[in-house]
């Protein structure tokens, strides 16, 4: 990888002319903290890391890096967990690591229109904390929620508990403005009911920086609901908290969020947050609903009727804000709490039809004991958004092995389920090579077809998502002779 070399010089010089010089780093230290997400197996190393503050910033830092010719990763808080922050080298040139989190500004409150012009570095919870006093917020809710960034949000289009009735982010993305790869400004999506043309909002948002930089986002705020029950419920076994889920949603009642924890992961977090979780039950699940008063009541009672008939050994309703905002943290804890367990976690997050949830966990746990691994189970069980983790020592390279074999076992099971490789993690590095077990060789080719009408010389986020085998050549080859950005 090019570092020390004269072009590599010219490059950051160009770089620290166009930004304050201390906003552009390149020590050995930075290399290696911007060279990792939170996916924490793949790493890869920064050449330069920039924070810009500015549309301006960006696109200079863009162009700079086009002309030397080095690749383009962008980069929020960096808690993603799928390898989609980490920079790969490109045929050996360092790359420009462009992190967005100084550009932290909510720039525009419609109160009226309900909607909020956001920059990218804008934290997830600050923005539902910045408008509560106008009785809204953000709707999508990551476990990772007081750390990641709106853009990251974008780029992975993310789920979170509560996506199970309002929606994931690209519900509540109305307009983004996005520095493309030849450091033009575009803005893709807008305000209007019905923006003309063609929806590239739509195709932006999760397209995990591959075609562009977001920088600036105008978002929809949701308003808080005016009556809101949160219930948990603890089961005898994985299979009575999972037909739970399913009758519940059967009934046509969508609550706004169904959780589910399994016994291992319930103990690991009840003994770092001490919540009052049931860590008797098999598995427990976190069910609330909101609404009207009435509305409430009534799913509250429905809720507990079905748990009741799964032979559910607990139920208990928050009686207080205290009580139900201890039980949430302990849900987003869920993670960090896994550090009682083992140094290392592997996290997947493929989705299935709910159907198919309770045959689904029983395969996953028969999938881990087949690789003497041991697996613990979260779960958006509402939407069949499935979270296992299997917790090692990465210090122990047969470990090592054994887990990501079994995850990508893991991944393969979900699909053949009918579901998907990834509910709102993303694919990255992570599953990119298992993309096939998904699409076929022409699905593969058209997506790389719709990525090269945004990146045409693939400088942006290069060797991400889709595997290797699947580039769209002859048209990349005649995109770039033609000398076009968008075709």
């Amino acid at each position: 990888m090019q570092l020390a070399s004269d072009g590599f010089a010219s490059l950051v010089g160009a770089l620290q002319s166009a930004l304050d010089p201390s906003r552009v780093r390149s020590t050995p230290i930075e290399n290696v903290l911007y060279g990792r997400d939170a996916l924490g197996s793949a790493g890869g190393s920064a050449g330069v890391v920039c924070f810009p503050l500015t549309t301006e910033e960006v696109q200079e830092c863009v162009r700079i890096a086009g002309r030397y010719g080095h690749p383009v990763i962008p980069r929020g808080s960096g808690t993603g967990l799928s390898g989609g922050a980490v920079p790969v080298p490109d045929e050996g040139l360092a790359p420009v690591v462009i992190v967005t989190t100084k550009m932290n500004r909510v720039i525009e409150v419609d109160e009226d229109e309900r909607i909020a012009w956001v920059q990218p570095g804008v934290l997830n919870l600050d923005l539902s904390r910045k408008v509560a006093h106008l009785g809204l917020h953000f709707a999508p809710d990551p476990s990772s929620q007081q750390a990641c960034t709106i853009g990251g949000n974008v780029a992975n289009n993310s789920g979170g508990p509560h996506c199970l009735s309002y929606g994931v982010t690209s519900s509540h993305v109305l307009a983004v403005e996005v520095v493309a790869p030849d450091g033009s400004v575009l803005v893709l999506g807008g305000l209007d009911p019905e923006p003309v043309g063609y929806d590239l909002r739509a195709a932006f948002v999760g397209s995990e920086g591959t075609m562009g930089i977001a920088t600036r986002i105008a978002v929809r705020l949701t308003p808080l609901p005016p009556a809101v029950k949160t219930v948990l419920l603890g089961f005898p076994t994985l299979d009575s908290a999972a037909n739970t889920v399913s009758r519940i949603i059967a009934t046509g009642y969508v609550p706004a969020a169904m959780e589910l924890m399994d016994q291992r992961i319930t103990e690991a977090v009840e003994e770092f947050v001490h919540a009052g979780l049931p860590v008797d039950a098999a598995a427990i699940l976190l069910v609330e609903v909101d609404g009207t008063e009435a509305a409430v009541e009534e799913a509250a009672r429905v809720v507990a009727e079905i748990a009741h008939d799964e032979s559910a050994i607990s139920s208990q309703i928050a009686q207080d804000e205290a009580t139900r905002a201890i039980w949430w943290k302990a849900r987003k804890s869920a993670f960090g709490a896994l550090a009682r367990i083992a140094p290392n976690y592997y996290l997947h997050d493929g989705v299935v039809p709910r159907t198919r949830l309770t045959e689904t966990l029983r395969s996953v746990c028969d999938i881990a004991d087949s690789f003497d691994v041991t697996v613990v189970n979260v779960a958006h069980a509402g939407d069949g958004n499935l979270h296992p983790i299997i917790p090692y020592d990465g210090r122990d390279q047969d470990q090592n092995e054994r887990v990501h074999e079994a995850g990508n076992k893991i991944a393969q099971l979900c699909v053949a389920n009918g579901g998907a490789l990834s509910g709102e993690h993303g694919i990255g590095l992570e599953k990119r090579d298992l993309m096939g077990v998904l699409f076929g060789d022409d699905d593969l080719v058209e997506q790389d077809r719709l990525r090269l009408v945004f990146d045409p010389e693939r400088i942006m986020n290069p060797h991400k998502v889709l595997p290797e085998g699947s580039r769209c050549s002859e048209v990349a080859q005649l995109l770039a002779r033609a000398g076009k950005a968008w075709a």
